[in-house]
This record gives C-alpha cells, structure tokens and sequence, in this order.
C-alpha cells in the first residue's frame, strides 16, 4: 500500500510558520513549510490531526498551540467518541488533537500516536474510489461520510471526510476559496485528486 512520507504546508511567512510548528506541535519532519503566495481564503478543505492517548495529552497540545500563537476554533471538551478539541495555526492551517478515552487516566504523555491527513472532499464514494484505484486500501467507511485508509504504521495516516461534515468538525465555516497550499508526499508517483489536492513524489 501507498505511504504518505510526510506533507508540505505552504505558508506567506515560512519562517514563521516552521517555528511555530517547532515550538508548538510535536510532529518532527512530517509535517514541513513551504513559501507559497497563492492565494486563498476561508476552509482550506483539509485538516490536521494528532491522535494521543489522554485527555491530558489533548490538552497540552491545544494550550502549547496557542500559547505559541494559534487560534482556538474548539476548546477541548468531552464528546461521543473521545475527547478533543481544535485550533488554527498563525499560517491558517486546522489542527486537531483527540483522543479516544473519555477519562483522564493520569499526566500527559507527551507522546503522539499518529499524525492524521483529513481532507474534505466533494463526494466521499468518487474520492474513496479514486484512491483504492491507486492502491489506498480502505480499512473503515461509512457510506458517503467517512473513509479511512489502511495505515501500515506510515509516518501519515490518511482519511477522507465531506467537505462540510471535516468543517463542522473544525469547527470553521465550510466555504473557502483557492489554494489548498498543501502538498503530500507519497511513493506512488505525482497527481492530483478530483478536489484538487496535489500529491507528489516525495524525495
């Protein structure tokens, strides 16, 4: 199966970016910026997720997040699945941080289990096709909702959403225009998906 290697955020201030992203998420070269002037606004139809094992660890990251200048979009609080809550970074990318357990067992961690690609498409069952046809192997899929790709202990793990519902789960606006400024490193050869984001070949 396919491994995204790791994805290139595109940001007008890379600087900036890349030393917020040092300060503030542990994510080491998964995730690198990139300059980028293109324009674009509003949802960016992606987001970025750090799957921990605690309550604690979801709060750690969402208080480093902001302390090193992100915005809260959800404060981190209790829900049906687990515990999380989101933010967006000084370069407009969301980040999420959840997990599975309700209950706060003890201290955080400190570790993160995965780092998550979850991008908003048009229409899940075209996108979950368009990729299974590029050797993506589908481990969960919930009608035209969600889909969720094998994950062979990769550096990214990989999963699609309808552009509204990841929005809701943001906790943004669905609309946006422009770029994406995203770009995912993969082994399987360079294209772009029917929603636009560019997949190329990582070095």
């Amino acid at each position: 199966m396919p491994l995204i290697q790791h994805v290139t955020i595109e940001a007008a201030d890379p600087d900036a970016a890349g030393r917020f992203y040092s300060a503030a998420l542990d994510v080491g070269d998964r995730v690198r910026v990139a300059e980028s002037a293109e324009p674009t606004t509003g949802f960016r139809g992606f987001t970025m997720s750090l799957v921990v094992a605690r309550p604690a660890d979801v709060n750690a990251i969402v208080d480093s997040a902001v302390a090193a200048g992100a915005t809260t979009l959800k404060p981190a609080k209790k829900s049906l699945w687990g515990y999380g809550g989101a933010v967006s970074a000084p370069d407009g990318t969301v980040w999420t941080a959840a997990s599975r357990s309700r209950k706060d067992s003890g201290p955080a961690t400190g570790a993160v289990e995965s780092v998550v690609l979850q991008l908003g498409v048009a229409d899940v069952a075209a996108s979950k096709q368009f990729y299974a046809d590029r050797g993506f192997a589908v481990t969960k899929s919930y009608g035209r909702k969600y889909v969720e790709f094998a994950d062979p202990a990769g550096p990214v793990a990989f999963s699609l959403y309808r552009r509204a519902n990841l929005a809701k789960v943001a906790g943004v606006p669905a609309e946006g225009t422009g770029a994406h400024r995203l770009k995912i490193a993969t082994d399987t050869g360079a294209f772009t998906d029917p929603d636009g984001f560019e997949w190329v070949t990582a070095p």
